[in-house]
């Protein structure tokens, strides 16, 4: 496993188990609430602990982290608010179908790992017995398009700016983005220990975004984008064990698929040195 792989891994996992630790601060401050307190919390970590620069940004590379703020702002709300309406291993797989995107995209010449996730997305979901929340799939649907376009801007300002000062500003505007859209109507209503899980939510935000941007400086996009397949069989597992939510044998197949197309996306995708042709994932 190179090490692009293990960082994209343990940020998935780090991830899915702090969505599952939200679960309960959802019950008290609902999804949207639960999504602005952890972007703030790791927006203003990130501000203490990097305290980036302007002089250490172009024109350019503000926009692109801007736009990152934008997108990282989308995914977060959008799914936390799929994921009070849905099982969390079917919002998770319905949000892969970014990525997903992203790595046919990026790779069109070789689509049977994208094809064999796709496959496995279907099964996690089973579409064809409805009963889904109908609200609870376009957020997750919205929050695929928002997942899409932070991974490529996330490699794109992972390679123009230095460490994790682009984090450190992407994150509090992701923070401001929520706060003007859902964070007046939760703060009134906060109590301590709600600020205090809070924080340590951001703790765990911060350190998988963090790992996501360093790990997208070592695959392609194409790589990155279908390894992410494992994300909806991490999720089914977290929410099996932690929230007692029991998959069916239509789970458990599209769990092996997911599972087969992230080990495909290994065998490749490894970024080659700058002025190199991009390798693409086989």
């Amino acid at each position: 496993m190179t090490r692009g792989t293990a960082l994209a891994v343990a940020a998935m996992l780090t991830v899915q188990a702090g969505i599952a630790a939200s679960v309960g601060l959802i019950d008290q401050i609902g999804a949207e609430g639960a999504a602005w307190l952890r972007l703030s919390w790791a927006g203003l970590l990130l501000l203490i602990l990097i305290r980036p620069r302007a002089r250490d940004f172009t024109r350019r590379d503000l926009g692109a982290t801007a736009l990152l703020g934008v997108a990282t702002a989308g995914a977060t709300i959008l799914f936390m608010a799929a994921v009070g309406r849905l099982p969390l291993g079917t919002a998770s797989a319905i949000e892969f179908l970014g990525p997903l995107g992203v790595a046919v995209a990026q790779n069109r010449r070789s689509l049977i790992w994208p094809a064999c996730a796709a496959a496995g997305v279907l099964l996690l979901t089973t579409p064809w017995e409805g009963g889904a929340d109908p609200l609870g799939v376009l957020y997750a649907l919205g929050a695929a398009v928002c997942w899409g376009a932070y991974i490529v801007l996330t490699q794109k300002v992972g390679d123009r700016v230095d460490g994790l000062k682009g984090l450190a500003v992407s994150m509090p505007i992701a923070a401001l983005v929520a706060t003007l859209t859902v964070g007046p109507s939760t703060l009134v209503d906060l109590t301590a220990p709600q600020l205090l899980r809070g924080a340590l939510l951001g703790v765990l935000l911060l350190i998988a975004y963090g790992m996501e941007m360093l790990a997208l400086r070592r695959l392609t996009t194409a790589a990155f984008g279908t390894l992410m397949a494992l994300e909806p069989a991490f999720a089914l597992l977290i929410g099996a064990v932690g929230l007692h939510q029991i998959p069916g044998m239509a789970g458990v197949a599209g769990v092996t698929l997911v599972v087969a197309a992230g080990i495909g996306a290994t065998r490749g995708g490894a970024r080659v040195p700058s002025g190199s042709p991009t390798v693409a994932v086989t």
